[in-house]
């Protein structure tokens, strides 16, 4: 099975373009989702997968830092799916896709044939396993590398939008939302005019619960929206 697995760590952040670089690579994989909750650091839909991998499948990432959190997961968990046979591709940093890894290690092999003795097989297994660990510590290096690099570029992107943020101030520009600023959602306007059509408080027929119902909103939300409707209207009165 082929899967590609994307992931946000903010509220702020879209997955939309995660989703659309994986699909544009592999237009057949399976993709798995990870929304940020706000209030865990565990990844439900990450260890679902996870629990399904078996050798041969593929994973497949936009780039190493939506692989885990921080390099020591990430070495970590490369080196145990690395092990039980399943390949990781990055499309962000190609070079530590696994199958390069596993392509070197092949061509080594191939030149430690079984001799027949077993001292000398001995003495092979040892070299293969040491290769092993020489493969994994080459990409444990490129993967804390990738994840220097990561957040060196977000390092960057604060340091310039503090930056930004100072320059505006300095020349007297309003950074930000206005203090007592209020923002109108498509939903709020929504559930207004259903309130102004059908509560009985305007002329309606509906009742408090029923209309709530029609409005779609909770009720505090349903009770602030009126409030706000009949002070708008005893001010233009």
């Amino acid at each position: 099975m082929k899967y590609g697995y994307a992931r946000v760590s903010t509220q702020k952040q879209s997955i939309s373009r995660q989703v659309e670089n994986i699909r544009r690579a592999a237009p057949g994989a399976v993709i798995v989702e990870e929304s940020y909750t706000g209030t865990t650091t565990d990844r439900p839909a990450w260890n679902r997968l996870r629990q399904k991998l078996t050798a041969g499948d593929t994973v497949i990432f936009d780039e190493v830092s939506r692989m885990s959190r921080n390099a020591a997961e990430g070495i970590a968990l490369y080196s145990e799916l690395f092990d039980a046979g399943v390949n990781l591709e990055f499309l962000k940093e190609p070079h530590i896709n696994t199958s390069v890894y596993r392509e070197k290690m092949q061509v080594q092999a191939a030149k430690l044939d079984s001799t027949g003795s077993k001292a000398t097989d001995k003495l092979l297994e040892a070299i293969m396993n040491a290769l092993h660990d020489y493969t994994i510590d080459l990409a444990k290096e490129q993967i804390e590398i990738a994840f220097r690099t990561a957040q060196a570029e977000v390092d960057f992107l604060h340091q310039r939008t503090s930056e930004g943020v100072r320059r505006a101030q300095a020349e007297g520009k309003q950074v930000g939302r206005a203090a007592g600023a209020k923002i109108t959602t498509k939903k709020e306007l929504t559930a207004k005019e259903v309130i102004r059509r059908h509560s009985r408080d305007f002329g309606g027929s509906l009742s408090d619960p029923d209309c709530m119902k029609l409005a779609g909103c909770s009720r505090n939300s349903f009770y602030k929206y009126k409030r706000e409707l009949l002070d708008d209207q005893s001010t233009n009165a």
